[in-house]
């Protein structure tokens, strides 16, 4: 059996952070992804997918995520019941996410600053491993070494296709 999910979108709203009484982290958090497809207006469409992250990542996801970054989600899916407040049974299914990178510089929504560290991966990390530090991750670029003219010169034999 196979139950694997892999999304790239931007986050609806600031992932909501709580603790089990238990003290363990769980961040829950809505994903738009694009359909591959536009509808017959000519408009892209979008899906709009609820996630929950456990632990330490689920911290990481509500310190340096917010409504508008881009992520990218690697988990399960689950389906899950409860009665509601009025006796109703209501079905619940969301991706349970093993890890969620971050997929832009974490001051790219505020660039006012003429100064472009280069591209930080925050990772949350995953979620069944026991060493999860979260912290930056510097690639070792100064700056953006594509920020030029925006293009690349490569000959053919460069490809690998």
């Amino acid at each position: 059996m196979l139950n694997r999910v892999v999304l790239v979108g931007r986050l609806t709203r600031d992932p909501e952070l709580r603790f089990t009484p238990n003290g363990v982290a769980v961040a829950n958090f809505t994903l738009a992804v694009n359909r591959p497809f536009s509808n017959q207006q000519g408009e892209r469409e979008a899906d709009f997918i609820n996630c929950v992250v456990w632990r330490k990542p689920a911290e990481n996801v509500a310190n340096f995520l917010k409504k508008g970054s881009l992520a990218g989600v690697d988990g399960r899916v689950q389906t899950r019941s409860y009665d509601n407040n009025e006796g109703r049974r209501v079905f619940v299914t969301e991706i349970v996410a093993e890890s969620v990178q971050f997929l832009e510089p974490r001051n790219s929504q505020n660039q006012s600053s003429g100064n472009n560290p280069g591209f930080d991966q925050y990772g949350a990390g995953n979620q069944g491993s026991g060493n999860q530090t979260g912290g930056s991750r510097s690639n070792g670029y100064d700056n953006d070494p594509f920020s030029n003219d925006g293009s690349i010169d490569i000959s053919d034999d460069d490809l690998p296709f």
